[in-house]
């Protein structure tokens, strides 16, 4: 286990998590990627953007293929087991983290299953993104690992022998033994870690798990994707206040060697009426409740402050930079820590916030009269503002437009506006309201189209394309059987479907709105859009052979990055990606119910 060990490709890691935090397990037993105590904390191990001397917890066979033969998630829980065969044995390595009490715990305990096998250990602890090692010491039969801030406790029967700022051991499991490994962060002030039973915590785990996926109400065809998906999506809560972040990675490259590295531990507001969508038609209500309730209080305020993007308790300061010492996941570089772009001013967000308020109203969520104060304020803001250029849903870098999307949203907000009044009996001045909702609709087909192509375009007077026009009949802007709608379906498949997949939009092009060196690959939240725009005109067929073709991208326990590269076959970007795996729920329950746009009632 030298130091020379790089990370493997994305699809190569499975997630744990304990609903604060999450940690990624690669098929050679190690631990690259971290966060402690939450996901936006600094990584104590950080291989996954450098290498083992940037932190990792390898655990695995000391001899052999250190890749496992074979892995998978316990059932429907999120505890993992990966397996190796050796000549002398065969062993089990289960990880997970239980959902917290207190202090977060990272278990992983060996289990023999035939013969005898040696194993090796090897722990690099580095706090604050692979930058700081810790001054390591023993506390009885513990292990402590402290710098600043931030202490790891490492108890285990296990003796690890340190070295060159390394601990690692090599020990036997034989059949039927079991070898438990936990770790603990504290704050540097505890004098004195939690104990943890790792069999009782494993017990525990697997029923919190169970119980939950029982309240999944989908029992349709494509069961495991959905079941699989919604754990991932609850993996990515943060549990204190229901915020959901993006994916808990920073800068996992939508190109690998390229620039376009993002930190997507944060809450987007762009996910929020797809997120909730997806958890109601699922059965999670309570889920579906406390994302609404993180949306409504990260938003409280003058509507003209209004974010895109904000952290997993509601911050707004997400103030970017970048690890210079980090060398980025092949070379992929900058490492960003924090995001620029909630600075950006994004029209779409306000329609969203609209969208997802009505949505849960319509659901039977409740909420207090303060909520349609603060829509009240959000749509008379609008009023003032939804005729100006802005940076659009995917937070390009370069000029200000109008984007197509923007005003389509901004026509949301108005039209959700409307119906709360006529459906809800809220007060409001509906005449001048759905005068707003008229002008913004007259603009958006005026300028937004294109009648020679048949097709709506990316921003006003571009000939460009983009894969949100996907949405337009999907938030009720138009019905699919307009033959404007089902022009920008067949534009958007002929224009940006790559070996059939859909790209958001063209990047190669000289005059591309992004202003981005380099390219990405195509984005998996659009192709599954697109998969639903098929099934909602009718072409039922071609809807589901897209999305098997993208079920089929899933790593083998399931998960899905960003984005996919289909000149290299490969998972590209942050991963797992709430972004991806929200669609393919909602495009599996569409599915099974034979219809689409269902939130354009």
């Amino acid at each position: 286990m030298g130091v020379s060990r790089v990370p493997g490709w994305i699809e190569d890691y499975a997630m744990i998590g304990d609903m604060q935090t999450a940690a990624l397990v690669g098929r050679d037993g190690s631990i690259d990627w971290a966060c402690l105590p939450d996901f936006d904390s600094s990584a104590c191990f950080a291989a996954l953007l450098g290498d083992d001397q940037n932190g990792s917890w390898c655990l695995r066979p000391a001899d052999g293929e250190p890749r496992a033969d074979r892995r998978h998630y316990r059932g429907e829980t999120l505890v993992l087991e990966q397996e190796w065969d050796t000549e002398t044995g065969s062993v089990r390595v289960i990880d997970f983290m239980p959902p917290r009490g207190g202090a977060p715990h990272i278990v992983r305990i060996v289990e023999g299953l035939r013969g005898t096998v040696r194993m090796s250990t090897s722990m690099r602890i580095r706090f604050d993104y692979g930058h700081v090692v810790p001054w390591v010491h023993r506390s009885g039969t513990e292990l402590v690992a402290i710098a600043g801030p931030d202490a790891i406790w490492l108890s285990s029967p296990i003796f690890l022998q340190g070295h060159n700022f390394t601990h690692d051991a090599t020990f036997a499991v034989t059949e039927g033994q079991r070898v438990p490994f936990v770790m603990t962060w504290h704050p540097s002030q505890v004098e004195e870690s939690d104990h943890l039973d790792a069999e009782k915590a494993l017990s525990r785990t697997e029923r919190f798990w169970e119980k939950w996926v029982d309240q999944c109400t989908y029992d349709g065809p494509y069961r495991e994707a959905v079941v699989r998906s919604l754990i991932t999506l609850k993996g990515l809560t943060y549990r204190p206040t229901g915020g959901i972040v993006a994916a808990p990675t920073t800068s996992l490259p939508e190109e690998i060697g390229g620039v376009r590295n993002w930190d997507y531990r944060y809450c987007w507001l762009r996910d929020a009426t797809i997120t909730l969508e997806a958890l109601i038609r699922s059965g999670y209500t309570d889920e579906a409740r406390d994302w609404r309730e993180w949306l409504v209080r990260s938003v409280a305020g003058e509507p003209q402050l209004m974010q895109i993007m904000y952290g997993i308790r509601g911050e707004r300061r997400l103030t970017e930079w970048e690890a210079e010492w980090l060398p980025g996941y092949e070379d992929s570089s900058p490492v960003r820590i924090g995001n620029a772009a909630v600075g950006q001013y994004q029209l779409d967000v306000y329609g969203e916030v609209m969208d997802v308020l009505h949505l849960a109203r319509r659901s039977g969520i409740r909420g207090g009269d303060y909520l349609w104060g603060l829509q009240r304020s959000l749509v008379n803001y609008l009023e003032w503002c939804w005729d100006e250029p802005d940076e659009g849903l995917w937070e390009v870098r370069g000029p200000r437009q109008h984007f197509v999307h923007s005003k389509v949203m901004a026509w949301v907000a108005a039209d959700r506006a409307v119906r709360s009044i006529e459906e809800f009996g809220k007060e409001g001045p509906i005449e001048r309201w759905k005068a707003l909702r008229d002008t913004i609709h007259a603009e958006v087909c005026e300028y937004g189209y294109d009648p020679q192509r048949n097709t709506f375009t990316q921003y006003y007077g571009s000939k460009e394309l983009d894969a949100a026009l996907l949405l337009i009949p999907e938030v009720g802007f138009l019905p699919y059987d307009d033959p404007r709608v089902v022009g920008t379906i067949e534009a958007v498949r002929e224009d940006l479907m790559v070996d059939g997949f859909v790209l958001r939009y063209r990047t190669d092009l000289e005059n591309s709105a992004d202003q981005l060196p380099g390219d990405e690959g195509a984005f998996l939240a659009c192709s599954f859009w697109m998969a639903n725009a098929l099934l909602s005109i009718g072409r039922q067929d071609e809807a589901k052979e897209l999305f098997e073709r993208l079920l089929a991208l899933r790593n083998d326990v399931g998960l899905l990055a960003e984005e996919w590269d289909p000149g290299a076959g490969r998972q590209v970007g942050n991963f797992p990606q709430a972004f991806s795996h929200v669609p393919l729920v909602t495009t599996a329950l569409n599915l099974a119910d034979r219809q689409g746009g269902w939130r354009a009632e």
